[in-house]
């Protein structure tokens, strides 16, 4: 490369447009305003220019090392200037261990989560001008996503499912299992918090996912939405104590049914879902239980297994009525799956299990940033009322009289002085304290339990 200090730019661009006709000419131009640059910073180093004797130089040039710089222009050979003590580097123009130009690595990437596979990316780049690109370049975004600190907490609820990927493994085609988590963050965004790789969709996987979640920072967990994941249950309750699990009720919809004969499926598919929709949480349980004696006589095994799940169906009643809709179901993951299942259709069997975790990876990386500058998915301030729990104490309050007590000794003074007796009912009415619980509807308040934040 020549150096444009040698000569003035009119013979610099005069001489390119001779020599090949000017089709290097991008390239040359932001080599020699890179290398301007770096000369400009290492005489400010230096605290002289290259060649000057000046009271104030504190170091001087010890010649150059190449280094080349892959570019949307093609590959640079860039002369790194040396100094004869400690280091230059050019921290604003390159990156420690890495040689490709931040754009170019932007545009690899969007066109490996495009469908493109690594042959057909290294053939693109080459016919920029490149030598190639490893795969290493296309993978690092998404190690470095799947790695990050869980910092934006606590996580109210999280949504957890997992795909199925085939992958060639010792000349045959294997399943592996892929878990995602989704949850929500203390702001009300919606936020990917990770995604792993296993042999199969077990607890030991499941287990393992979670714990890796824990020591990435999750925590204050409430709810955590799934399908009936084997070994789910187990592993929510060894890594996130104090959480409850919420059974999908879209997927434990099409199992029900599944019971009971085709002709009637739909019969009493529409009678489960007469439970999700009351106006609380007390009347979701009187339907629940309504419907089960409604399906005893002729469909025992339905029954029971909708009395068995109850617990696990309706755990998000005991939530604020605002945020049902969005935590009785795994739909929101449900379409974050339909956008990967889009994106490694186009692969269909993969050569290993790092191309999987690399392409997941890097697809779950671009929606999380598309996420995290949309709408807020829940308001801040029911999130925290989410996170409130009644913690039952026996101990007996010593301001607290029994209303029923109240009364009783409100009617004896009656009967005493002759006088007429008081309507009971308003008695106790006067005496009761009425508050709100979770879910918006007002209730009798047993003074003996009081709220703490967990």
């Amino acid at each position: 490369m020549i150096n444009p200090s040698t000569m003035n730019a009119l013979g610099w661009l005069r001489k390119h447009l001779d020599e090949d006709g000017g089709s290097d000419m991008v390239r040359e131009m932001v080599a020699a305003f890179a290398q301007q640059l770096m000369s400009a910073e290492a005489d400010a180093v230096c605290g002289a220019g290259y060649g000057e004797v000046s009271p104030d130089r504190v170091n001087s040039r010890n010649g150059y090392r190449e280094r080349r710089w892959d570019t949307r222009a093609g590959t640079i050979e860039l002369a790194i200037p040396r100094l004869r003590e400690g280091s230059y580097f050019p921290g604003w123009l390159l990156e420690h261990r890495r040689r490709a130009e931040k754009a170019l690595v932007a545009v690899v990437a969007d066109c490996y989560l495009r469908g493109v596979s690594t042959r057909r990316v290294d053939k693109l780049v080459q016919t920029m001008g490149i030598e190639g690109i490893s795969k290493s370049q296309v993978s690092r975004m998404a190690a470095e996503f799947r790695n990050r600190p869980l910092d934006s907490g606590p996580y109210t609820y999280v949504w957890a499912d997992a795909l199925t990927q085939k992958v060639r493994e010792g000349g045959r085609i294997v399943n592996v299992a892929v878990p995602v988590a989704v949850g929500v963050n203390a702001d009300g965004h919606r936020e990917v918090l990770g995604a792993d790789l296993t042999g199969a969709e077990d607890g030991a996987g499941w287990l393992a996912f979670f714990r890796s979640l824990v020591a990435r920072g999750l925590s204050g967990t409430a709810l955590v939405i799934s399908d009936a994941h084997e070994g789910l249950v187990g592993a929510i309750e060894a890594t996130l104590p104090g959480a409850s699990w919420q059974r999908c009720r879209t997927h434990y919809l099409r199992n029900l049914p599944a019971k009971v004969p085709k002709a009637s499926q739909p019969m009493v598919a529409a009678l489960v879902r007469t439970i999700f929709e009351q106006p609380d949480s007390h009347s979701a349980w009187a339907q629940h239980a309504r419907v089960v004696e409604q399906l005893t006589d002729r469909f025992p095994i339905a029954a029971d297994h909708l009395a068995d799940a109850a617990a696990d169906v309706l755990a998000f009643a005991s939530l604020p009525k605002a945020h049902w809709r969005q935590v009785w179901s795994n739909n929101p993951q449900e379409r974050l799956n339909k956008e990967l299942r889009r994106r490694t259709d186009v692969v269909g069997i993969f050569p290993n299990r790092a191309a999987v975790i690399r392409l997941v990876g890097a697809v779950l990386a671009e929606q999380h940033d598309e996420r995290a500058v949309t709408r807020r998915y829940m308001a801040a301030e029911g999130l925290a009322k989410a996170r409130l729990h009644v913690i039952h104490t026996d101990a007996p309050d010593p301001h607290h009289t029994d209303p029923q007590e109240a009364t009783g000794t409100k009617l004896d003074q009656a009967r005493q002085n002759n006088q007429p007796e008081a309507d009971p009912t308003i008695t106790a009415t006067v005496r009761y304290t009425t508050s709100r619980d979770l879910t918006g509807e007002a209730k009798p308040q047993d003074p003996r339990h009081h709220r703490a934040f967990q």
